[in-house]
């Protein structure tokens, strides 16, 4: 599961694959991301592209940069990136959702008991 779509800008689409990685648990506070070129080798991305990924979490408060070391995952980062990834997904992507749902005559009530299935 990544946060974001195909038609994102690259480094949008490995931002959504970290935010995943967090919100999963994969990365817990104080665990260290994985450096940038071994993040751009796995996806196949720039460098530079996954260090303007990066420099979003850090200006946003989710890691710290320690210098020689590598980028680590602050504390509360999960919850405020779950409160954040709440807001986008209720302002930006539900609304599209809904409206789909609602062109395609689906009833959301049914789809909620079909994945309950």
């Amino acid at each position: 599961m990544a946060l974001s779509n195909d038609d994102s800008p690259v480094y949008i689409r490995l931002r959504g694959t970290i935010s995943a990685a967090i919100l999963r648990g994969e990365y817990r506070a104080g665990d260290q991301l994985p450096s940038v070129r071994a993040l751009a080798a796995e996806h196949g991305a720039n460098p530079l592209t996954v260090a303007k990924a990066y420099q979003s979490f850090q200006d946003d408060g989710y890691v710290e940069v320690r210098r020689g070391v590598g980028m680590f995952v602050l504390p509360g980062a999960a919850e405020k990136l779950r409160v954040a990834e709440r807001d986008r997904f209720v302002t930006q992507q539900w609304p599209r959702i809904a409206e789909y749902i609602d062109l395609l005559g689906l009833d959301a009530a049914d789809l909620l008991e079909r994945e309950r299935a």
